[in-house]
């Protein structure tokens, strides 16, 4: 159910915004007559008064948190990067949260903001984050809570993604313009959204080109990177794949180390595209066709967005989303870059 704000109570009395806040607050200032229409809307409405609105005019800690599965990702620290410049010149202070991938610790840390350590909260959720998040339901009604790169469906909130799915159908695309035609795609998860999306458009690139998708078309990854390894390798032999698209920079990283374990040339026996902003893939041998995402951009979007909403109550935070495009940038790794 969508939230109830300020701005729509507003809108329905046709009275300002600022107007409803003081009737809220049973400001003199307001008349009694105005004060119950106000309140017998709210209450017909079942409005909830968001905290983080009046923090607005209480002292603030300056501090926004930045909520993430890791840092040694180049994903996320590109878009650290972009959050950091726009916060450095809002005079905020930036904490970064590490998840680890675990759900249990988002939630921890989570609660830990409803304290007010922070003003506003950017989130990249884990691999096990679902419906069942019940911190970020809570969460996104006390403070400015934006989404960025990977969401979660069920909570309303902003959000700031790149098109995963179309990502992903140029992605495989390119592999069947090369000559692949036994394609798989790893993903690092069943539940999270982006991941979700990527496999869409794998989906539909190999429908749109009447190839079949079988059950070993999409291989389900784990954190465990013993474990990814071997689950790699076994694929690899049993397979046979031509082509693979690596959702995650580790997994791309994964598979150049099982097709070396396994004597298969990259491209000439399996074709590689990972999703990664990692600057050492034209490095690799062979030089790695890379999904490069608009970190940067999407964490200056995120944050920019987040500050609007620090700086006004009346800003319509939950209705922001943006989708920022990717890029495929051929490099040997495929047979077409060569």
């Amino acid at each position: 159910m969508e939230n109830v704000t300020i701005r729509m109570l507003a809108e329905r009395l046709q009275l300002s915004t600022a107007t409803i806040s003081k009737a809220l607050s049973n400001s003199h200032e307001i008349s009694e007559e105005t004060k119950q229409r106000v309140l017998a809307l709210a209450a017909e409405l079942n409005y909830v008064p968001n905290p983080y609105a009046s923090s607005l005019r209480k002292k603030s800690s300056h501090t926004i948190a930045v909520v993430i599965p890791e840092v040694a990702d180049s994903f996320f620290a590109e878009a650290i990067n972009g959050i950091e410049s726009v916060a450095q010149e809002k005079g905020y202070h930036v904490l970064i949260y590490l998840t680890h991938e675990s759900f249990a610790k988002e939630e921890a840390i989570l609660k830990d903001f409803q304290s007010g350590r922070v003003d506003g909260v950017l989130i990249s959720v884990t691999t096990e984050t679902s419906a069942a998040a019940h911190g970020l339901t809570q969460l996104v009604k006390e403070i400015p809570v934006v989404f960025f790169d990977r969401v979660c469906e069920e909570v309303t909130a902003a959000r700031i993604t790149t098109d995963d799915a179309n990502a992903a159908y140029n992605a495989t695309t390119h592999l069947i313009a090369g000559g692949c035609r036994n394609i798989g795609l790893l993903s690092a998860s069943r539940q999270l959204s982006i991941s979700n999306r990527r496999a869409e458009g794998f989906r539909q690139a190999l429908a749109d080109h009447q190839l079949p998708l079988t059950p070993a078309s999409i291989l389900y990854c784990s954190n465990d990177p013993a474990a990814t390894q071997q689950l790699l390798q076994t694929a690899l032999q049993q397979n046979h794949y031509d082509g693979l698209i690596a959702t995650t920079e580790k997994l791309a990283t994964a598979v150049y180390l099982a097709c070396e374990e396994l004597s298969l040339a990259i491209p000439g026996d399996v074709q590689v595209i990972g999703f990664s902003n990692l600057s050492t893939a034209r490095f690799l041998q062979p030089s790695l066709t890379t999904v490069s995402q608009p970190a940067f951009d999407m964490g200056h979007a995120a944050a920019t967005v987040l500050f609007k909403a620090l700086k006004s109550s009346s800003f319509p935070l939950q209705e922001q989303q943006q989708v920022i495009p990717s890029s495929l940038i051929i490099r040997n790794s495929t047979k077409s870059g060569l």
